[in-house]
């Protein structure tokens, strides 16, 4: 156990060490005039900044969010009353007792500070409000339980799928196994086990991930035998059955649980700052337009003029190289290793390009522009071969510095969370740390089916 303690506290040190890094590169930007420079820029990005800085917070407080879905009459808020161990949630008969998301603190084992976070029945709230409820409390949570009451209906299996892609790890809850016989809960403990893994080359469920419970059992009616041989019949209600389920939590808490943090939170600040990208290259798009045309024109013009290869090669790299600078200084955007690994094999392919074409009008024309400014001399029809050579390859340069442009923008943008203790980086180091018996396992195995 102390080897899984170890871990997740080297999870949680690198989390907190990638939102500050975050953090400080913008608080940077800030200070040095790049942000606060564009007023406009300020105000688009400022909910992001702030979804960092509270998910740094969310880190140190070390509470674990676990939010509950379902369909209607599933029985969700009954689950976390039976954890609770005290009907704290307005339950009923009737549908849609639960109208918003409530959450309540629990602390189970006296040593984990959990916060439940009920929702109402996915299949309740119409359209684009159902959506933008489940995403928020989605975001929020560290884990998911996913109620169900039986066979999953093609209308659960599709929330289940869009829950699956939230990137959270999950456990299927069973309730109101106190209907069924023993045989029908194991032919459909059987078919939750296959589709609530998700996806059709996704390995069945194991079992922390599906756990069978009765939140709110049926009273029954029991028959009793007084002293004096009267015999009367009452109803009585049997205790919930949730003890394996909360057996399961505790042991996922244990030995993941500042993992899911660290993961969790990791997740949030890569989505705030591909945002913060998104926008900024959105609104100084224009700009950048401008600035990629400028070098496409002086890099053809400098390729055109010049006859010497070699240079053309070494003075087309220096200009991509300005061309990336100049666009990283307007969006104010850290170039990392992932941005520069990418986009130097763009410069290369444009280079390679501007190589080709020296070779290929040597080729088509007889001679390249060096061999052409050298023997036009001698021979003076030299100079039109030298023209179209040189028309050729500002051609090809041109067409270079505008996809190595066009390709920096994308770079820049999707690459923001990527390099050392980016937030991509660290989720993938983290998940590819996990042991196979752990339900983040789960999560690394459908990142990789996705990706």
């Amino acid at each position: 156990m102390s080897v899984y303690r170890n871990l997740q506290e080297t999870h949680l040190n690198r989390a907190r060490a990638s939102l500050r890094q975050a953090l400080s590169w913008y608080g940077y930007l800030r200070k040095s005039g790049q942000l606060s420079s564009n007023p406009e820029l300020v105000g688009l990005v400022k909910p992001e900044l702030e979804a960092l800085r509270a998910t740094l917070n969310k880190l140190d407080s070390n509470v674990i969010r676990i939010a509950v879905f379902g369909l209607v009459s599933r029985g969700k808020s009954a689950v976390l009353n039976a954890l609770l161990g005290d009907k704290i949630l307005q339950t009923g008969p009737l549908n849609g007792v639960t109208q918003w998301p409530r959450s309540v603190r629990w602390q189970p084992g006296g040593k984990v500070l959990v916060e439940l976070i009920d929702t109402p029945g996915l299949d309740e709230i119409a359209g684009e409000s159902r959506a933008d409820m489940a995403r928020e409390v989605v975001h929020q949570a560290d884990l998911i339980l996913f109620v169900v009451s039986g066979d999953i209906t093609r209308t659960e299996y599709q929330a289940l799928l869009e829950l699956r892609q939230s990137q959270k790890p999950l456990i299927l809850v069973f309730n109101k196994i106190d209907l069924y016989p023993d045989t029908d809960r194991g032919v459909i403990y059987q078919n939750l086990q296959q589709l609530g893994a998700g996806h059709p080359q996704a390995k069945p469920l194991l079992p922390d991930e599906i756990v069978m419970v009765a939140a709110e059992p049926a009273a029954m009616e029991v028959r009793v035998e007084w002293p004096d041989g009267r015999v009367s019949y009452e109803w009585e209600t049997p205790p919930p059955q949730v003890d394996e389920l909360k057996e399961t939590i505790l042991n996922i808490l244990n030995r993941e649980g500042r993992s899911l943090l660290a993961l969790n939170a990791l997740i949030q600040a890569r989505d705030a700052e591909a945002a913060i990208a998104q926008k900024t290259i959105d609104l100084r798009e224009k700009e950048a337009e401008e600035i990629i045309w400028q070098f496409t024109k002086y890099k053809a013009l400098a390729v055109m003029l010049n006859p010497i290869a070699f240079l053309d090669i070494l003075g087309g790299t220096v200009a991509d190289l300005a061309l990336i600078r100049a666009l990283a200084r307007l969006y104010g955007l850290p170039m990392t290793s992932y941005e520069a690994g990418k986009i130097l094999k763009t410069i290369l392919f444009s280079s390679g390009g501007l190589l080709l074409g020296e070779l290929g009008s040597s080729f088509i024309l007889g001679l390249g522009k060096s061999t052409a400014v050298i023997t036009s001399g001698d021979n003076p029809s030299n100079i039109t071969a030298f023209a179209g050579s040189a028309i050729a390859q500002a051609g090809i340069a041109g067409y270079g510095a505008y996809s190595v442009g066009k390709a920096a923008q994308v770079y820049l943008e999707k690459g923001c969370t990527w390099g050392q203790l980016g937030a991509s980086s660290v989720i993938q180091e983290i998940l590819s740390q996990v042991d196979q018996n752990t339900i983040m396992y789960r999560l690394r195995q459908e990142l990789n089916i996705k990706y």
